[in-house]
């Protein structure tokens, strides 16, 4: 069975402690991650590392930055180059590598799709651009054409793309990879609470400054939605009397 089991930094490999990504206090605190479930999700707040980290692991994993899977990776120097000391500083821990895998990145998918087209691989990919498909329609497309064979698939932010009816389309079929194959993983950074609602997987937070696990209910993303459905009136008033008088005096 293919599993990632550990995500390790390797200390002695860190030349500066000091310099970017190692200045993120979560990157910095990190030893070994035990990752126990086959769906594990990174979750914190804007500027907190789970982005970031994830992009090491995809570049040490061979995926190129800016998304795809091991045959074509479209990135740019200044990307590679901003986290390279952390790509050769990390240790994974697979108890089997196929190699085979994809990493989404919702931030760059356009020039994903738009790879894609300039190789003429569409037809594994649906059959049809993913340019010529909505946003969320695209997403989908590429997790039921490119995401059912063996390997380790990493995601960023998809939710992005998605509505929130999407979202619960993107569980449904996330339980159906995962039920159908033995030998597939997911490691997902996300603020929704929707998607960290999937049953039996690993959350991860790096708010705090510390990556540490947690239970679903304890996630931010949870909490704050489920405060705000509750009072959405009194959110509201609160936020807009923060707010700096227009009136002229």
């Amino acid at each position: 069975m293919m599993r990632l089991k550990k995500i390790s930094l390797l200390r002695e490999r860190v030349t500066d402690r000091e310099k970017y990504p190692f200045s993120i206090p979560a990157i910095a605190s990190l030893k070994t991650l035990e990752i126990s479930s086959r769906v594990c999700f990174f979750v914190g707040e804007n500027g907190t590392g789970k982005s970031t980290l994830l992009e090491a692991i995809a570049a040490h994993y061979g995926f190129g930055l800016e998304g795809g899977n091991r045959n074509f990776s479209p990135s740019t120097t200044a990307s590679v180059n901003s986290i390279e000391s952390l790509v050769k500083a990390l240790r994974l821990s697979f108890t089997t590598r196929t190699g085979g895998g994809f990493y989404l990145r919702a931030e760059s998918f356009f020039n994903v799709a738009s790879y894609v087209d300039e190789v003429g691989a569409s037809e594994s990919y649906g059959g049809k651009s993913l340019h010529d498909q909505s946003h969320g329609e695209s997403f989908l497309s590429l997790l039921q054409n490119r995401f059912t064979r063996s390997g380790f698939y990493l995601m960023d932010e998809p939710e992005a793309a998605l509505s929130p009816q999407r979202q619960l389309s993107f569980l449904i079929l996330l339980h159906d990879l995962v039920r159908g194959n033995e030998n597939i993983q997911f490691l997902i950074a996300t603020h929704s609470p929707i998607l960290l609602a999937y049953p039996e997987s690993q959350i991860y937070s790096f708010d705090g400054g510390e990556i540490h696990q947690i239970a679903y209910l304890e996630s931010q993303p949870f909490q704050l939605v489920s405060r705000f459905v509750a009072a959405p009136e009194r959110y509201i008033n609160a936020l807009f009397s923060e707010l700096p008088s227009t009136k002229s005096s």
